[in-house]
């Protein structure tokens, strides 16, 4: 066959596409019944495609690595995104935060429009061919591609593959890392998998009354203010919930590559807590110290903050009794909280992962230097990125990248086969 093409996620669903329409026959692999797993659950609640914001704040969402993406970006990112929904019967909308969803908001419709499209192209592509239940177990001493099957072992012979085998969170839909010694023992460096847009686990953890009565629940109105060994700041409001051991959700996960490279560098990571984000220092110390007569703590807060359920119950959990009855002190604290957090949760939890196959290691077509008619492509990079359709825009990014990267390996191949033949 042309391309093999490993791991059936957005990725690799964009190189085959990308190669079907250049004429290349390509056969996608995937160890699970059916592809795209994850994408259809990063849609239950409102399938995310990208985001709205300047290219260059957009770029930036990709830190450490946004220069390594940017030409990739450049080729395919917000609005091509966009322009690929709408090719598949999916128009778009931008929310109030400028993140980008179907009008349907969901995932299935494009889906399934889009694996029609690979196999009954309509603009002359050579149809794509699915084989599912095939775990790539790596390759043979013939160099051949090595699944095992319902059927046992089968032994593929490609010209070229892309593999796009996803990072390892989720396993159950097929994200597993399994991959990561396979692709070390061929000489290509990897960088260890981490947990990227996750939760944590507080340090002594919540109190079992704490746990009982507000595991579950959100934060709302609030913001978080991390300062980390190095410098790097992060502030920012919305929104998080408390779990049965820590916090999670989306005002964390923003923050949670700053937080979680903290807790490697020094065993634990801080962030502030303000409860009150809309209100000032000086507001909140007003009302604070305003008498309260008769009234309980606990009323008194509610009565002229409005603080109470899970906010009052952090307050109870988190201060000391000493404190609490010091209006200066608790003033400080409502709008500064400390949280210690201890360890992220385990990457199988998490949204995505950071860590993968190292740039130095890949030319710029994503082909593996090692490896040659090797490419690489998705979340299986050394790269990482917030939610808000950045994960999902660069995963797509690299599987036209690594797609044009493969058509261009096996035409220069070609020519370089013609004109060893024309010189003899």
């Amino acid at each position: 066959m042309d391309v093999a093409v490993v791991g059936g996620g957005p990725a690799g669903l964009m190189a085959a596409e990308v190669m079907s329409r250049a004429g290349l026959v390509v056969h996608l692999f995937d160890a699970m019944p059916s592809v795209g797993r994850k994408f259809l659950l990063a849609g239950k609640g409102g399938m995310n495609l990208t985001h709205a914001e300047s290219f260059g704040a957009f770029v930036g969402r990709y830190g450490a690595e946004a220069e390594r993406l940017r030409p990739l970006l450049e080729v395919f990112g917000p609005q091509a995104v966009r322009g690929w929904a709408a090719g598949l019967g999916s128009d778009t909308f931008v929310g109030s935060s400028q993140r980008v969803f179907p009008t349907d908001m969901k995932a299935a419709p494009l889906l399934r429009a889009w694996l029609h499209r690979l196999r009954h192209p309509s603009d002359g592509g050579v149809p794509v061919s699915f084989h599912m239940r095939h775990r790539w177990k790596g390759w043979d001493a013939g160099g051949r591609l090595h699944f095992e099957t319902l059927q046992g072992g089968l032994r593929v012979h490609a010209r070229a593959t892309v593999l796009a085998l996803g990072g390892a969170s989720w396993a159950r839909l097929g994200s597993d890392g399994a991959w990561v010694h396979q692709l070390q023992t061929a000489g290509i460096d990897v960088a260890p998998l981490r947990p990227s847009n996750c939760g944590f686990d507080v340090v002594n953890g919540w109190s079992p009354y704490f746990v009982e009565r507000f595991a579950g629940q959100p934060f709302k109105s609030v913001a978080i203010h991390v300062v980390d060994a190095a410098g790097h700041v992060f502030l920012r409001k919305g929104e998080f919930v408390a779990t049965a051991t820590g916090v999670e959700g989306s005002l964390i996960y923003a923050a949670s590559s700053l937080l979680r490279d903290e807790i490697e560098r020094t065993g634990r990571a801080t962030f502030e807590l303000d409860l009150l984000p809309d209100r000032s220092a000086d507001q909140v110390l007003a009302q604070v110290s305003h008498p309260r007569g008769s009234r309980s703590l606990s009323s008194h807060l509610k009565s002229r903050l409005a603080l109470e359920g899970i906010k009052m119950a952090i307050v109870n959990e988190r201060v000391d009794k000493a404190t609490l009855h010091d209006p200066a002190r608790l003033a400080v604290l409502l709008k500064a909280l400390p949280i210690t957090l201890v360890r992220p949760r385990p990457i199988d939890e998490a949204i995505s992962s950071a860590g993968g196959v190292v740039w130095s290691a890949l030319d710029d077509s994503l082909m593996a230097r090692a490896r040659p008619g090797l490419f690489c492509a998705g979340e299986m990079l050394d790269w990482e990125a917030p939610t808000g359709g950045y994960l999902l825009t660069a995963c797509l990014a690299s599987g036209v990248r690594a797609g044009k990267g493969v058509v261009a390996h096996l035409r220069a191949a070609i020519q370089s086969t013609s004109a060893s033949r024309i010189s003899e």
